[in-house]
């Protein structure tokens, strides 16, 4: 495996981020509205773990986070950056045998609610049972492999895409493309800086 690097994360012009890069703005064809988008390149999983603490910065009870990649890509590795900048309880690990587990606040926060969708077949219905649309107004959920299975929860999402290279390699860049679904993520790239 490469060894961690420590240059900051660069945007997809190569500018290190500082929240004062100047991402795209796209259209998404969700019926949503307008989406924000914001790309961003990460060099290591210590970035990735940054970049979830300052996404953190910017979460509120209420919000979804939909977390979309390949096995590897970093999914967790985000999602334990996010549980440190919320301040929440417990080792944030990858709930795959679980399917979901509720981290508590330490700090007057939100919980953080980490769901791995990763062995549901079906849409919402399926996921009845973990009473997402109960959590999900005081709480932030973040679901991994939620794609195609939580957008019903709210028309308000961030949706996070994770690339890596695939095959055999050690290469720890990754593409990591956020995107903002509806009024609530209008400022997403203002709130990032």
């Amino acid at each position: 495996m490469e060894a961690p690097h420590s240059s900051p994360a660069v945007d997809s012009t190569g500018t290190p981020v500082t929240g004062t890069g100047t991402p795209g703005t796209g259209t998404s064809g969700t019926g949503t509205g307008t989406a924000v988008t914001l790309t961003l390149t990460v060099e290591s999983p210590e970035q990735m773990q940054d970049l979830g603490r300052r996404l953190a910065r910017v979460l509120a009870p209420g919000d979804l986070v939909m977390l979309t990649g390949e096995l590897g890509a970093g999914k967790t590795t985000l999602t334990r950056g996010l549980g440190e900048g919320l301040g929440v309880r417990g080792a944030v690990t990858s709930p795959t045998f679980v399917i979901a587990r509720v981290h508590p606040s330490l700090v007057q926060g939100p919980a953080l609610v980490h769901v791995d969708a990763y062995r549901l077949g079906g849409g919402l219905d399926e996921m009845e049972d973990l009473d997402l649309d109960v959590s999900l107004p005081e709480s932030v959920v973040v679901v991994e492999w939620g794609d195609g299975k939580v957008e019903e929860l709210s028309e308000d999402r961030l949706r996070v895409l994770i690339d890596r290279a695939t095959g055999d390699t050690d290469d720890e860049r990754r593409e990591v493309t956020l995107m903002g679904i509806g009024p609530r993520w209008a400022g997403l790239r203002d709130e990032l800086a």
